[in-house]
């Protein structure tokens, strides 16, 4: 047992939640040195369907001549029925509240006939153009269809990939590529559609939170929501207007700042005070270039280390705050 547990075992016991016996128990218990191993299992239960599904990509690239379309699209709607009809099956229904089922392995048969009714959709208006020139229609189908999944069978992974559907369906593509050479920085437009569906994402998790709709999905809108505005605010910068995203950024920070303790989401903190940091950083040297202090640079430059060891010994700081009133929270 470590020192941070000893001490928060200690602590309770002073305030006379545990008894002596129970602390000795507890105390006899951690030294057992005992693990979960349901967390690794989880882990490999999602690579399983990520190789899945992503072998049936394969195969089909590799054998679409040989196959046939129709065979191919046969194949995928037949996998796909059959893991619905189990997952269907198997599940408690729907609930406002946190539902699970029995046994955790259909949480990743529903994801896997998620991510082939994906698979079947794409390829079904690529090959066929099922839906026209209705390009948006491939990816607004499968997106519906996540969200039904996601709230009836109560899948934070399938949430995430409808909410991803919903943007790639407004024109935004939220992969690691797509920061750094996607249309997302040369197009104005698709900033502002950003703000708008973050905001929406955030007005969707306080309403949900509200009316006790699957709260525990709270955390998963507002992360999509700060970095969708943090990132299109950040881009708006070097735009002529970028006071007006200044004054959102701000905002949208201060309320994740207190979004995050209220919570206690500390990636929330983490990615907020980064994307501060950066905004920051940003305008300290937009106003630089403004004043035009040309013996000031010189200055920076020595500052600059200095600069850089103080922002990390804050932020650690910020950390060991978070975690300490984290704890104290818990304890009461």
């Amino acid at each position: 047992m470590n020192r941070f547990e000893e001490q928060n075992t200690q602590k309770l016991f002073d305030q006379n939640f545990l008894t002596e016996n129970q602390l000795t128990q507890v105390k006899a218990y951690r030294n057992l040195g005992i693990f979960s191993l349901h967390g690794e299992l989880k882990l490999f239960l999602y690579l399983s369907v990520l190789s899945f599904t992503t072998g049936i990509g394969i195969l089909i690239y590799q054998n679409i001549d040989t196959i046939g379309h129709v065979a191919i699209l046969a194949i995928l709607l037949v996998v796909t029925v059959v893991c619905y009809y189990f997952s269907f099956k198997n599940a408690n229904g729907f609930q406002k509240g946190e539902t699970s089922f029995e046994n955790p392995i259909y949480d990743y048969i529903i994801l896997a006939a998620l991510l082939l009714s994906c698979i079947f959709i794409g390829y079904l208006q690529f090959q066929y153009t099922a839906f026209g020139t209705h390009y948006g229609l491939a990816t607004l189908i499968p997106t519906a269809i996540g969200l039904f999944c996601a709230y009836y069978f109560d899948n934070k992974s399938i949430l995430s990939i409808a909410i991803t559907g919903l943007a790639a369906y407004i024109g935004l593509s939220v992969s690691p590529q797509s920061l750094l050479d996607n249309d997302f920085y040369d197009t104005n437009t698709l900033s502002y559609s950003a703000i708008g569906l973050g905001v929406v994402l955030i007005l969707w998790s306080i309403y949900s939170n509200q009316i006790a709709l699957k709260k525990h999905f709270t955390l998963v809108y507002l992360t999509f929501g700060l970095h969708l505005i943090s990132i299109s605010c950040i881009n708006n910068l070097f735009q002529p207007y970028w006071f007006v995203f200044a004054l959102i950024l701000a905002g949208t920070l201060f309320y994740y700042y207190k979004v995050s303790y209220q919570f206690q989401a500390i990636s929330l903190l983490i990615f907020t005070v980064l994307y501060a940091y950066i905004g920051a950083n940003i305008l300290f040297f937009k106003v630089i270039v403004l004043l035009n202090f040309d013996d000031f640079y010189i200055l920076i430059f020595f500052i600059i280390p200095f600069y850089f060891i103080g922002s990390i010994v804050l932020f650690i700081k910020l950390i060991k705050h978070f975690n300490k009133q984290k704890n104290n929270d818990s304890l009461r």
